[in-house]
């Protein structure tokens, strides 16, 4: 498999068109002047939602500065093309948005340790020599750096709908495993802006078992797992070929572990596939699954 097979893969018409709009009407209701880029689009959901707090807070200093600020503003932050945060614990949130914490960029935003940002830095040109530039760049340019752990600790990685384009996740010294984490993040991001690009609305009340979780999930949610991991299997896959060290042993133990999740989904998928009503879609979530189980 050619290793530009999944920046295609991942190119579908009509996501930059939503990610515009959507980033327009944001800037229309904060007053801003935001621009037309995916990074734009991810900054401004944290821009309203960040104005959302102040103004529930009477923060009128803080509102002006979520009114204010743009991407421009925020080049301190930045491994080109992406911005790059590192919250403390206690600086993370929760509230209505999310049963999950996330953290919003602000005016007391510093900038990730140098350690962190070269770390990011190296799992981006991993991602990117294997094919997944695009994925991170349009689906991830806002990468929120979490726990440092060891490659025997677990890893939690997490993204949230009302913040497309943003990421959260642990990560190792090693950019193969920050990578993958990366690119299975943006794949969910990337599969709710081609939802609602292409108005697909999928039924909630439709079930069918997912390995990941171990339980059964909405139609929304096991797509969700088919997809997401098996972009992650087509990196490890092509990632495995050249790592070397410690590495090696967590990627084959995560091929393993997905080829034996993919069995037990993959009797399914066309029945949850025939609720996504826009064909190219649909065939690209089928391809990347054939691709996954494929032999290595």
């Amino acid at each position: 498999m050619s290793a530009l097979f999944p920046e295609a893969l991942v190119t579908l018409d009509g996501i930059a068109g939503h990610q515009h709009l959507r980033t327009s009407r944001i800037a229309s209701v904060l007053g801003n002047r935001l621009g037309s880029s995916a990074l734009d689009y991810a900054v401004a959901h944290h821009l309203l939602e960040g104005a959302e707090h102040a103004a529930s807070a009477w923060d009128a200093d803080r509102l002006a500065w979520y009114r204010n600020t743009t991407v421009r503003d925020l080049t301190h932050l930045s491994v080109d093309p992406h911005i790059v945060l590192s919250p403390r614990p206690a600086d993370m949130l929760r509230s209505e948005i999310s049963e999950t914490a996330y953290y919003l960029v602000g005016p007391d935003t510093a900038s990730a340790t140098p350690e962190a940002q070269a770390i990011v830095h190296a799992a981006l040109a991993s991602a990117t020599e294997h094919g997944f530039g695009t994925l991170l760049t349009q689906h991830a340019p806002v990468i929120c750096l979490l726990n440092r752990r060891r490659l025997d600790e677990t890893l939690h990685s997490w993204a949230l709908t009302r913040l497309p384009g943003t990421v959260f996740t642990d990560y190792t010294v090693h950019p193969e495993v920050l990578a993958r984490d990366l690119i299975h993040e943006a794949a969910h991001n990337w599969l709710n802006d081609a939802l609602a690009a292409h108005d697909v609305n999928l039924p909630a009340d439709v079930t069918f078992f997912s390995p990941w979780r171990g339980t059964r999930r909405s139609v929304f949610g096991f797509l969700h797992a088919c997809w997401a991991f098996a972009l992650t299997v087509l990196y490890a896959r092509q990632a495995r070929r050249d790592a070397t060290g410690a590495v090696v042993p967590l990627l084959d133990a995560h091929l393993r572990q997905q080829e034996s999740q993919f069995v037990s989904a993959v009797d399914s998928l066309a029945e949850a596939l025939s609720y996504v009503s826009a064909d190219v879609l649909r065939d690209r979530i089928s391809h990347a699954v054939s691709k996954a189980v494929e032999s290595a």
